[in-house]
């Protein structure tokens, strides 16, 4: 994989919106800095810093001539009385010493290669010098016959000292405009994030009535349109579970007519078979019903699920499930559409199994309830046909002989409607696995 290719970028990028844009700005202006840092450290602050070096160098290589024109230490102290004054620099005469054997480099090396580079052309004796002992000079020395000669330079006669007043304003304008950014890019970013969450708790059925569009003319717009979208599709789920609740409950007058005729007739074979029609005409009927229970409203608390599990195993028929709860989960739940969900899942197990498990655990982000058993189970090709409403797998587990094939699209939407997903697959009991997973 080449390091240069698109695909490696793009893999390097921030994901996030609000880091991205703070990229596209940021990103500019520090390649703008160094490049404007290069142009002056090359074209000015290193030219000036070179001829600075190298008048302190002509001057040290002339006191150093003068001073081998007559060695002796009252010279020194005359070259020092005329150089210190005019051009702030000290000589010292250090007779029987000489130059340190260890040096200390400079933070940036571009400073001690400069001056070194212009001792070298100006003098012909050993030299040795320290640009980082003392703050405000540079001390140079020359080995001559008598010992040393100690020179103190002003660090601003050697250096320019212009380079780190612009570096310093450099970084603090760069300071300052990341600063302003990452204030503004947040106000940006955060209508946009209020947008998403808002979306997300819709998903799962939560109240998002607080929210109102802000931000920039386009984020509001969006948020304009989410609220279109979120009226339009709480229209159409109350329409719906009116009209489902509407004609169940308008087909109970003639159903219960029927039922109280056929109870006057003589048990007859024809009779029978009409009672038995009847049974299932009601509970097709409340299969209906559940179904438009389950997209009506309900506000998720938050709710310890072992106890609520409990509960519901508790109102189920013997043999009852088996329950394995890992740590103590709880979760925002609807009380009365999951109590609904798991039941389905409790009654379609316990029709077609023997053994029935239910385990819960929680993550960071999700709960997790995962009904076990080991009855028949529902082909692979066939579970996406045993999750749409009003589906009988003839010879599978979910035809439901009392229902209508609503069991587990109740329990999908219902789970959906919390914002997770319902998931079918082959249990380790060797029937059928349904996981419900439920963000927290």
């Amino acid at each position: 994989m080449k390091i240069s290719s698109p695909a490696f970028i793009r893999s390097r990028l921030p994901k996030g919106l609000y880091a991205r844009v703070l990229l596209i700005i940021i990103l500019p202006i520090v390649m703008m800095q160094m490049v404007v840092t290069y142009f002056f450290f090359n074209a000015h602050w290193a030219t000036v810093t070179a001829n600075l070096s190298a008048s302190v160098a002509a001057d040290i290589s002339v006191a150093v001539q003068l001073y081998k024109q007559d060695p002796s230490e009252k010279r020194a102290e005359g070259l020092d009385a005329m150089l210190r004054p005019n051009m702030e620099l000290s000589v010292a005469l250090e007779e029987d010493d000489s130059l340190p054997l260890t040096t200390r480099r400079a933070f940036f090396s571009a400073l001690d290669s400069t001056l070194r580079q212009s001792l070298d052309q100006a003098l012909t004796d050993p030299f040795w010098f320290d640009t980082t002992r003392y703050p405000n000079h540079i001390d140079i020395r020359v080995e001559v016959d008598e010992g040393v000669l100690r020179f103190f330079a002003a660090r601003e006669r050697v250096f320019a000292p212009t380079g780190f007043v612009f570096l310093f304003w450099l970084l603090t304008a760069t300071v300052l405009l990341t600063l302003v950014s990452i204030v503004f890019i947040r106000n940006q970013a955060k209508p946009i994030a209020q947008l998403a969450e808002a979306a997300n708790r819709f998903g799962r059925g939560q109240d998002t009535s607080n929210f109102k569009p802000s931000g920039a003319a386009e984020v509001r717009l969006a948020g304009q349109s989410f609220l279109r979208m979120r009226g339009r599709i709480k229209r159409f789920i109350d329409q719906r579970a009116v009209f489902l609740a509407g004609v169940s409950h308008d087909l109970r007058t003639p159903l219960t007519r029927l039922k109280l005729f056929l109870a006057l007739q003589d048990e007859t074979d024809n009779v029978l078979a009409a009672k038995r029609d009847v049974k299932d005409m009601e509970t097709m009927l409340n299969g209906y019903l559940d179904f438009a229970r389950g997209l009506t409203g309900e506000t998720a608390v938050m709710t310890p699920l072992r106890p609520f599990i409990e509960s519901v195993i508790e109102k189920m028929e013997s043999p009852k499930a088996r329950l394995d709860v890992t740590g103590n989960p709880s979760a925002p739940i609807k009380p009365l559409a999951l109590e609904r969900a798991i039941t389905n899942l409790l009654n379609n197990a316990q029709d077609f199994a023997d053994d029935v498990a239910i385990s819960i655990s929680q993550t960071s982000q999700a709960v997790f309830i995962i009904v076990d058993d080991d009855g028949p189970g529902i082909p692979e090709d066939a579970i996406q046909l045993a999750l749409k409403p009003f589906n009988r797998l003839d010879p599978a587990r979910n035809q439901n002989r009392d229902g209508v094939g609503l069991g587990l699209s109740i329990t999908r939407d219902i789970v959906q409607s919390h914002g997770g997903f319902l998931s079918l697959s082959k249990s380790e009991l060797g029937g059928l696995k349904a996981s419900i997973r439920l963000p927290i």
